[in-house]
């Protein structure tokens, strides 16, 4: 595996972390809460994530006295996690599993419920593909951001997707206008084994009657099959080395082999479904006691706020369940592109993983994930197709980097937990600011599909046009993330999970 030795010049150990060892860091702190970080000495830290982690321990003191006031005195953060590709989020640091007893905290999981990864295998090779790109960039330009992708849904299949997720979707049967992105579908394409929560429970699907009556009948709209922006992605890339041969041949990877990876969440619905976490929240909130200062607002699991906690749940199990529908079709967006320059291909269902999400647990301990996926091992993938090696556990590099898929150990130190990527090392702000040359290296050698052709005269005419685009392009760069070479690396050492397969990018479609 190929790591990096540069040290980041802009790295320097923050003086309130402990290094225990060469995989990790303790951050002490006057809650006695334990905060782990998985990250070896040659992975950068943010002193600013350490700042905002501090203050979201600071909950501990809001469940206190929400204990006193409602008598729900067993409410704690009882364990904090942090990956390697922790860096600063809003309110709480991306790359962040948090663990509480009788309570829910929404803005712990964040605005893009379920935002996770899709892993496909093809039956094309790199070499197949590579003569074919000037074709495909056009192809899925137009797939994905000029009415392509014609995705019929009818109401009764929006509400199925919602209430029970994909296997939902397709119980409800392929529409009559069957020809868009729906003819890209194969026998087999659900296989909830390979999907971490196939469906999440619901009651209801109330929270989006709009959008599931959006037009009555069978119709198109624009959400459904949507990359979203930030650093999701939908992109073509090739198994370029092995490092596990028995687990590669297991999951049906071969040297040199396209695939198909997708990372894309649930957009709108996601922050719906969050701004009713919070409002749900702010409703069961005591009266005559003051909101935190850090205004992260805790959901008690008592029979109080039982009430408003289900209509959260619902909106939340919603918006979960349509992020995974939602990568369904950005994978079968890429099949269609494919076989249409191509010729006919199969393809199969590594796995899809969540990021943003929370699991209730029989003993009432809540695990919430954000910017983290679950990396089970054994046990957790007990009764599935990956019972003898463990989850598989896909951690995307930056765009035009490298990307691993490793499998799960079922670590307790992280909460059976990993990192969902590099992580940023340069704000979005700073970014942006870069200057123009390195981007312009960047793109002489890296092919990304935008809504915007860059290459088009009557594109390039456009000052203004060509300068946010540009701008948009710096924010997701690769040199504005951290290697990903030190920072699998950090999983492997601290015993999170062992490298399968290395990916490296073709072709990427960002939104």
């Amino acid at each position: 595996m190929a790591t990096s030795k540069r040290r980041p010049a802009a790295f320097q150990q923050d003086p309130r972390l402990i290094r225990t060892d060469d995989s990790w860091l303790h951050l002490p702190n006057r809650w006695g809460i334990p905060v782990d970080i998985c990250a070896g000495t040659d992975v950068p830290i943010e002193s600013s994530a350490i700042d905002e982690i501090l203050t979201v321990l600071a909950t501990a003191d809001t469940l206190e006295r929400l204990g006193a006031v409602t008598g729900h005195t067993e409410a704690a953060i009882s364990r904090v996690v942090l990956t390697p590709d922790l860096h600063k989020g809003a309110g709480i640091p991306i790359g962040t599993v948090l663990q509480t007893r009788g309570a829910l905290l929404p803005q712990a999981v964040g605005n893009d419920i379920n935002c996770g990864m899709r892993l496909e295998t093809t039956s094309l090779t790199a070499d197949q593909v590579r003569p074919r790109l000037d074709a495909l960039e056009r192809r899925l330009r137009h797939l994905f951001f000029e009415g392509g992708r014609r995705i019929a849904l009818s109401g009764l299949q929006r509400e199925a997707l919602l209430r029970d997720g994909l296997p939902g979707l397709l119980g409800a049967g392929v529409p009559e206008r069957a020809d868009g992105i729906w003819s890209a579908l194969r026998p087999g394409d659900a296989q909830p084994g390979r999907i971490h929560g196939s469906r999440y429970p619901t009651t209801n699907a109330d929270a989006f009657r709009d959008w599931i009556h959006s037009a009555g009948g069978t119709s198109f709209d624009s959400i459904i099959g949507s990359v979203g922006g930030g650093n999701h992605f939908a992109e073509l890339q090739y198994v370029s080395a092995v490092h596990d041969r028995q687990a590669a041949h297991g999951w049906g990877f071969s040297l040199g082999q396209v695939v198909l990876m997708v990372h894309s969440g649930s957009l709108s619905l996601g922050h719906q479904a969050n701004a009713s976490g919070l409002d749900q929240a702010r409703a069961a909130w005591p009266g005559g006691v003051p909101l935190p200062d850090n205004r992260i607002i805790p959901l008690m699991t008592d029979g109080r706020s039982a009430p408003a906690r289900r209509r959260y749940l619902d909106a939340f199990g919603n918006a979960a369940n349509f992020a995974v529908g939602n990568r369904f079709f950005l994978s079968l967006m890429l099949r269609a592109g494919l076989a249409a320059e191509c010729g006919e291909l199969s393809a199969d269902l590594v796995y899809d993983a969540p990021h943003n999400l929370l699991w209730q647990h029989d003993d009432g301990q809540v695990v919430h994930r954000k910017g983290a996926t679950p990396a089970g091992g054994y046990a957790e993938a007990a009764g599935g197709p990956y019972a003898m090696w463990g989850e598989p556990v896909i951690v995307p590099g930056s765009m035009g980097a490298a990307s691993y898929v490793l499998r799960g150990h079922g670590s307790p130190r992280t909460l059976a937990s990993a990192c969902h990527g590099a992580g940023r090392r340069v704000r979005r702000g700073a970014a942006a600011q870069a200057g123009d040359a390195e981007l312009d290296a960047f793109l002489r050698d890296f092919r990304v599909v935008t809504p915007l052709d860059h290459r088009d005269p009557a594109v390039t005419r456009r000052s203004d046009v060509m300068a946010a685009w540009r701008r948009d392009l710096k924010q997701e760069a690769p040199w504005v993330y951290k290697d990903i070479g030190p920072v699998v690396s950090s999983l492997r050492r601290a015993g999170v999970a062992e490298p399968v397969v290395e990916l490296r990018p073709l072709l990427t479609v960002k939104g």
